[in-house]
């Protein structure tokens, strides 16, 4: 006799669903992600609002298959592109089968962590509380971080983790999974994502150019993907690439002197596509201005969001 799922009686059914990562910026959101998956599906830089589309990285385990959705962070959005990334993550929050909010234990509970858990306390679903970065913060910071996440979000688990080393994460994985409903594989076992290798090339590249160029450059940047072209003979994919900026002052200093910086934003991404997609890349950049294109609805669309 087999239960309705296909399991026979007495087995361990197997669990499946889909769960938000939600929190402020800056919290540690894709670095989660990337350590839960063991692989990279989301790029990190100490930038808030580095995320800008929703990512999803998939956890597939003997017992279940957990869908993540790693989102833009949630905060008091000003400019056009802002509110279309908050929106991105709070229509999120009714389209799961869970929530993760991750909470920065190495800073105080801030106003807007308190109106996200405001936001959490109406939402149906399992609702946990992961109090991230504990390797920077003493034990005894801990208890009174814990106590005030539970007065924000009461009868909710709250487990303090580290998202940088691994610290209790798989306890996290396990209550995850116990909350999910009974279902299917959405997605193969061996598939840790759904993004494209577009995407990741366009984010690869957007990386590199927050960890190259820090302060100078704002948070405007952004990345399209103008060829991609793979020659299977030659084990090769070219890709050419278009780093979008919004003011003149910007593009010198993308370009670098005698094109320095951007031959060293290509020589960095090249190297980590190589090693993703196991294959020789030949990577072109290219800057362009785009003024204001952050302010204007159709070039968000273009660039995704």
């Amino acid at each position: 006799m087999t239960e309705q799922n296909g399991n026979r009686a007495g087995e361990i059914p197997f669990r499946s669903g889909y769960v938000a990562i939600v929190g402020r910026p800056n919290v540690g959101k894709s670095t989660l992600l990337n350590t839960l998956l063991g692989e990279k599906v989301a790029i990190v830089s100490a930038r808030p609002q580095t995320t800008r589309n929703r990512i999803t990285g998939i956890k597939t385990t003997a017992r279940s298959q957990v869908v993540f959705l790693d989102t833009p962070g949630i905060h008091e959005a000003h400019s056009l592109m802002n509110r279309r990334m908050v929106d991105i993550a709070l229509r999120t929050l009714h389209e799961v089968d869970g929530v993760l909010w991750l909470v920065d234990a190495h800073e105080r509970i801030r106003s807007q962590d308190e109106r996200i858990a405001e936001m959490l306390r109406g939402v149906k679903t399992a609702v946990f509380a992961a109090l991230n970065k504990i390797d920077l913060i003493a034990k005894g910071k801990l208890l009174p971080l814990m106590q005030r996440c539970s007065e924000l979000l009461p009868d909710r688990e709250i487990v303090p983790v580290s998202a940088l080393n691994g610290d209790n994460l798989p306890l996290l994985l396990e209550l995850i999974e116990r909350s999910l409903p009974e279902g299917p594989r959405y997605f193969p076992g061996d598939e840790v994502t759904d993004q494209s290798e577009r995407f990741f090339a366009a984010e690869i590249v957007r990386e590199k150019v927050f960890l190259l160029t820090r302060e100078e450059i704002p948070y405007g940047v952004a990345v399209t993907i103008d060829e991609f072209a793979e020659n299977t003979e030659k084990n090769l994919i070219v890709i050419n690439a278009t780093i979008h900026t919004e003011r003149d002052s910007h593009k010198p200093i993308l370009i670098g002197k005698r094109g320095a910086m951007l031959k060293e934003i290509g020589t960095q991404a090249r190297a980590e596509l190589e090693a993703l997609l196991g294959c020789r890349i030949f990577l072109e950049l290219f800057v362009r201005v785009d003024k204001d294109w952050s302010q204007r609805p159709h070039r968000l669309m273009e660039m995704g969001l």
